[in-house]
């Protein structure tokens, strides 16, 4: 199991308290992100089996990931957000379903809310269309809208197969990380899930979500500390995502998008931190 932190002391304690509830072995690797938090020393203080890593900077999710499952050595994997806690039983039918059906390469979770509201954690692959749609409904669903709400239940009330599951909590097996190289290093936040599960994918391996597994997410309290760069992180890594898995078409249609957006923020003196720029150049290519 792998854990990433990045200034989430408290949620990170409450995460691993949560792992007490786990009746399997498990081997905890906590990957500190030079968290000025404490976040290293709570873990050694509360946590003393899991292994703690610290990082010299913020080396991104995907490094810092790569760096946590290649330091263990257990067959499966478990991507688990420090904002994240698990519920009774939840790792263990997540291991069954890979124990037992071997066509399954990855499987994620149900995930509610601090409000016990379902949270949309799956999805189609990327295409301007299919993102239109799901942003409609993770908008809906963030507004407390009845009908997003509605239909978020449904869709997470049975288990299917999307193209990508959240990386909030994630079980794959170590055999596939090593064959595809691990996560994608140059997303430093976001969309390496969606990444990593097309590639598993191109294995020959299903994505599965399950609904008989749940997790309870905070989301993004890390990065609600710098929301600034978070968006213009996500912004990066979605131009990354459509530069590896979309054709030239895409690409300078979702340029495009970027650029206007980025226009009315710098206009309007809402940019990204103190560049109002910054969205701009990256949708020109100039960063």
């Amino acid at each position: 199991m792998v854990i990433v932190s990045f200034n989430t002391r408290p949620e990170l304690m409450r995460c691993l308290a949560s792992l007490s509830l786990v009746r399997l072995p498990l081997e905890v690797v906590v990957v500190d992100n030079a968290s000025a938090d404490g976040s290293s020393g709570g873990v050694r203080g509360e946590f003393p089996t899991a292994q703690v890593l610290d990082n010299g900077t913020n080396e991104g999710y995907s490094r810092a990931n790569n760096r946590g499952w290649r330091a263990a050595a257990a067959p499966f994997v478990l991507l688990l957000n420090s904002d994240a806690e698990v519920r009774d039983g939840t790792v263990e039918t997540l291991v069954e379903i890979l124990e037992t059906r071997l066509a399954v390469g990855i499987v994620g979770p149900r995930t509610v809310g601090s409000d016990g509201a379902v949270q949309v954690s799956s999805g189609p692959d990327l295409t301007p269309f299919a993102e239109w749609k799901q942003r409609h409904l993770v908008r809906g669903v963030e507004r407390g809208d009845p009908s997003a709400l509605a239909l978020a239940a449904a869709r997470y009330s049975t288990e299917h197969e999307p193209a990508w599951v959240s990386g909030s909590c994630l079980l794959t097996r170590r055999a596939h990380l090593e064959a595809v190289g691990g996560l994608d290093e140059d997303f430093f936040l976001y969309e390496e899930d969606v990444d990593l599960c097309v590639r598993v994918g191109g294995l020959g391996y299903r994505v599965l979500f399950t609904p008989t597994a749940e997790v309870l997410h905070h989301k993004g309290r890390s990065m609600a500390r710098v929301p600034d760069r978070a968006r213009l992180e996500y912004h990066r890594s979605h131009l990354l995502y459509y530069r590896k898995h979309r054709g030239a078409p895409a690409v300078a249609l979702l340029r495009a998008y970027l650029a206007t957006l980025g226009l009315g923020k710098a206009l309007a003196a809402r940019g990204v931190g103190l560049d109002r720029w910054a969205l701009v150049r990256l949708a020109l290519g100039r960063e």
